[in-house]
């Protein structure tokens, strides 16, 4: 076999394994972008179902304004924070923003469950008891499609970090990591917030 066959075979397993490599960024870019795509779907039924329970509440809570504010506030300020980290999921000062609002979500639906305890009357709501079951089916889904997300991010970026893909990641479009979706509190994290009437 000639020298020059032998250099077409490398070249020609080089340019395969090359593809392999381009092909493999992609799909996993796909994937976490895929996944993010399922938090989106599953925050913005969050995030309908809140005026829904501040609806429900208020005429109970009707000195309870400011905490009834504050929930459609934060509410407010994830939902705006959504579309920016939707357009880039590799955006780490978007995901940055979302995790910081979504945690403020959190703490201020706590707040109002702290505040719901004392009407014994509006937990005993059957409409309450509705939003309530479906915000935390909701909040379940939330939680299992964040860890879905991370990990989807975690394969990408181990894969584009790894020898020899590292090499060519960049010139392939691939030139950051993917961020992960981190709350202030990382226990939130682990686990849904409970939202109990």
């Amino acid at each position: 076999m000639s020298t020059s066959w032998i250099i077409i075979i490398v070249a020609v397993v080089l340019f395969v394994y090359l593809i392999s490599i381009y092909n493999k960024l992609v799909r996993l870019k796909n994937q976490f972008e895929n996944a993010f795509a399922q938090i989106e779907v599953q925050l913005k039924r969050r995030y309908d179902l809140i005026p829904n329970l501040v609806e429900t509440a208020k005429a109970y809570l009707k000195h309870e304004s400011e905490t009834l504010e504050a929930v459609i506030q934060a509410r407010n300020q994830a939902a705006a924070a959504l579309p920016q980290a939707a357009q880039d999921p590799r955006n780490a000062n978007a995901m940055q923003q979302l995790g910081g609002a979504e945690s403020a979500l959190g703490g201020a639906l706590g707040r109002l469950n702290v505040v719901m305890e004392a009407y014994p009357d509006l937990k005993a709501n059957q409409n309450m008891m509705q939003v309530s079951e479906e915000l935390t089916s909701t909040e379940n889904r939330v939680a299992f499609a964040r860890q879905a997300f991370n990990d989807a991010v975690m394969s990408y970026n181990t894969y584009r970090q790894s020898f020899p893909p590292v090499f060519f990641a960049s010139f392939f479009g691939h030139s950051k990591d993917a961020s992960l979706l981190e709350f202030a509190d990382s226990a939130e994290i682990q686990a849904a917030p409970k939202v109990n009437f």
